[in-house]
């Protein structure tokens, strides 16, 4: 078999030899420590994904988690399956109702995501917990339930080390703005509108 475009042995460890020295001065210059503002928004699927992802990895180093989902019901979600596992360590609220459109009763949504809000402020608050997690919060700001004033002077009373992902759509220019580490998920294809597939256990919940 002929490998094409081969580079010599002598420059591909010359090339990476380079290649390490930037890194490593980078990984130097990155001398300190703080807790993250981390937004997740966009169209494409997997922003609560990436943020339990997140949770995993902190459960992992043994730090605590605090998860609050706003606009979702209480659906009966594969992650609050598997994180109830972890006892203490892990505290999950789901403060929504379920989507405006299910619910139609805009008093309602709007009690419900200040309800949310003030557990998610007891946690932003605890420096015993590393990692929050306001999963949809991005909606509930977008939707008018939450003010965007109230979310930043909370995310911004947060012990120095804590970190904090918001995700959903939507999210405000003001808040990415304010964040250190912003992911856009794009949507490129999807089958419940390509082929009418529901959503199923493992994959949307």
């Amino acid at each position: 078999m002929t490998i094409h475009n081969a580079v010599p042995d002598d420059a591909h460890r010359a090339r990476m030899q380079r290649r390490k020295e930037i890194q490593d001065q980078r990984v130097g210059n990155a001398s300190h420590e703080k807790g993250l503002v981390i937004v997740h928004t966009g169209a494409g699927k997997g922003k609560s994904t990436a943020a339990f992802g997140m949770a995993l990895r902190t459960l992992g180093h043994g730090r605590r988690v605090a998860i609050v989902q706003f606009i979702k019901g209480s659906w009966d979600t594969g992650e609050r399956r598997a994180f109830a596992h972890w006892g203490e360590q892990l505290r999950f609220h789901t403060v929504g109702d379920g989507f405006t459109w299910e619910t139609q009763d805009h008093a309602r949504d709007v009690a419900a995501a200040l309800h949310g809000w003030e557990v998610a402020l007891r946690y932003l608050a605890d420096p015993d917990f590393q990692l929050v997690v306001l999963d949809e919060v991005n909606v509930a700001l977008r939707l008018g339930h939450l003010t965007l004033a109230a979310v930043l002077d909370g995310i911004g009373r947060r012990p120095k080390l804590t970190h904090v992902v918001l995700t959903g759509r939507g999210a405000p220019d003001e808040l990415i703005e304010r964040a250190d580490l912003v992911s856009e998920m794009k949507l490129v294809k999807h089958p419940f509108k390509s082929q009418g597939v529901h959503a199923q256990p493992g994959i949307e919940f």
